[in-house]
């Protein structure tokens, strides 16, 4: 993996310098020049190349393409062939016409499933088989369809459809104010003193932790981890006049999310990721391994990657990265808020399957959407546009929040206490600040800097004596030319 990369940097390397030295940049003629600019690109590419060896692992394959690897499009094509033959000549068509179009809709996604599975684009994962995420890319796509044609109904009509998928949803979901007592030992409760801590022990303490355990996995940093899971936090505190999910105690807020169940699950993920960066990549065909033991791990290997990327985002290095960091926070803080709202304006109620089957969908496509964005981030050069599986994420964020707009902008638009405004305005005040000072202030004034360094040092070179006693005048050329003094010395 890495070691074609570096071919190509490499050979773009090379072709540049043989550009340059037939376009007139580089006079053939000049030696020292030419040598000088393959030297400097030959050194940028080293340092490129040895960045990707600090951030990816070797791999070692032994190249067994087995038949669970081969692709079988015909197979796929004969079975779905024979299935719609099935339905046409043999099965007769129900008179439910309900019926009928449910069953029309599925039909018509499963056969994009196929297509999907066997002809569509593979992305940056490959275990356990290229097929299982080209699943979850045609699925992204259906899911954006979906939402899209939600979008387009009106407030009613899209929350009576959710009863084709359940009878049960279309109906008003009641309050529910998580807030209450919050006395962490309640003396007036003589049975049960701690009996509000263990109200709050429900299934979503452990959704908690698994979830930021798979979400550590997904962004690989520890910083950035804490930083969204704080940041959910004071989005709850600020938008508790809302949602009264959001409604919760101090500690539950402190203790119990950020530190216990946030807090143990990117401190496990983290303990992954290092096992992960760790571990030796060399992969054997299941046949040609001789022992049992040795087998059944071979299978159990397949079920993690096939390589390690360690990410380094670097968000202060430059202001691109910079940027790029602050937009993926603020989508997975937009993502988790479409989590609360949707259930509130369509009417979900939060135990529902369908609540749970978007948080699996999320787990499978935002570690793909993840590891896309990076390679996006971290060499534009070779990948020049953005994942399909990072542009479909995106895109679905984006329509979420806008159903939620518009099916109860109500909601949406309930005044903000003044407080809160005034401490969301300071925190994006202090960003705005300390990006300018960074980027732009800090920059101007280190080059500012740089050149006054080196107009005091070009005096000490040009009094330099030569060889022959005489000193060097200052010139127009370049230091890689030297001045018409230094080149005559040399021709003598």
């Amino acid at each position: 993996m890495t070691k074609p990369e570096s071919k190509k940097s490499g050979v773009a390397a090379g072709k540049s310098v043989g550009e340059q030295v037939n376009n007139g940049s580089v006079d053939p003629a000049c030696p020292d020049q030419s040598t000088a600019i393959k030297a400097k690109v030959m050194k940028q590419t080293s340092r490129e190349n040895l960045h990707r060896r600090n951030t990816e692992c070797e791999v070692y394959d032994d190249g067994t393409n087995t038949f669970f690897w081969r692709a079988h499009t015909v197979t796929v094509l004969f079975i779905l062939t024979c299935a719609l033959v099935y339905v046409t000549l043999l099965e007769e068509t129900p008179q439910d016409t309900a019926y009928n179009t449910k069953r029309g809709i599925v039909a018509s996604i499963l056969v994009f499933l196929c297509f999907g599975v066997t002809q569509a684009k593979d992305g940056p994962f490959t275990r356990p088989h290229p097929a299982y995420w080209r699943f979850w890319l045609c699925v992204t796509v259906v899911y954006e369809l979906f939402l899209i044609f939600i979008l387009f109904q009106t407030v009613h009509d899209g929350r009576q459809f959710m009863k084709y998928i359940d009878p049960k949803l279309g109906v008003p979901l009641p309050e529910r104010d998580y807030g209450g007592n919050c006395l962490i030992y309640d003396p007036g409760n003589t049975t049960d003193p701690f009996h509000n801590i263990w109200d709050k022990m429900d299934g979503f303490v452990p959704a908690h932790f698994l979830g930021w355990y798979i979400k550590t996995l997904m962004i690989r940093d520890w910083w950035m981890c804490m930083i969204i899971s704080v940041m959910f936090e004071f989005l709850e505190y600020s938008l508790e006049h809302q949602l009264p999910n959001f409604s919760e105690c101090w500690w539950d807020h402190w203790i119990m999310d950020v530190l216990v169940c946030n807090g143990l699950g990117i401190y496990c993920g983290m303990k992954t990721l290092a096992w992960l960066s760790m571990k030796p990549y060399q992969w054997q065909g299941l046949w040609n391994i001789p022992t049992y033991k040795g087998k059944i791990k071979r299978i159990a290997f397949q079920f993690t990657p096939y390589s390690w990327v360690k990410f380094e985002w670097k968000p202060a290095s430059n202001l691109r990265r910079w940027l790029a960091v602050l937009g993926i926070i603020f989508m997975f803080l937009l993502a988790e808020l479409n989590t609360f709202y949707l259930k509130f304006v369509l009417w979900m109620p939060p135990e529902h399957y369908l609540v749970l089957l978007r948080l699996v969908f999320f787990v499978n496509v935002g570690g793909v959407a993840m590891r896309e964005i990076y390679d996006f981030m971290d060499d534009p050069k070779f990948h020049k546009k953005l994942g399909q599986q990072a542009w479909l994420v995106s895109a679905i964020t984006v329509t979420e929040f806008l159903i939620v707009v518009k099916y109860d902008p109500h909601t949406i638009m309930l005044p903000i206490p003044s407080l809160i405004i005034q401490c969301w305005f300071l925190g994006i005040l202090l960003i705005l600040i300390w990006t300018v000072w960074r980027f732009f202030i800090r920059d101007i004034t280190l080059r500012y800097k740089e050149t006054r360094r080196r107009k005091q040092e070009a005096p000490a070179d040009w009094d330099r004596p030569l060889g022959n006693g005489s000193t060097a005048a200052p010139s127009g050329r370049s230091k890689l030319n030297g001045s018409s003094e230094t080149l005559r010395q040399r021709k003598s």
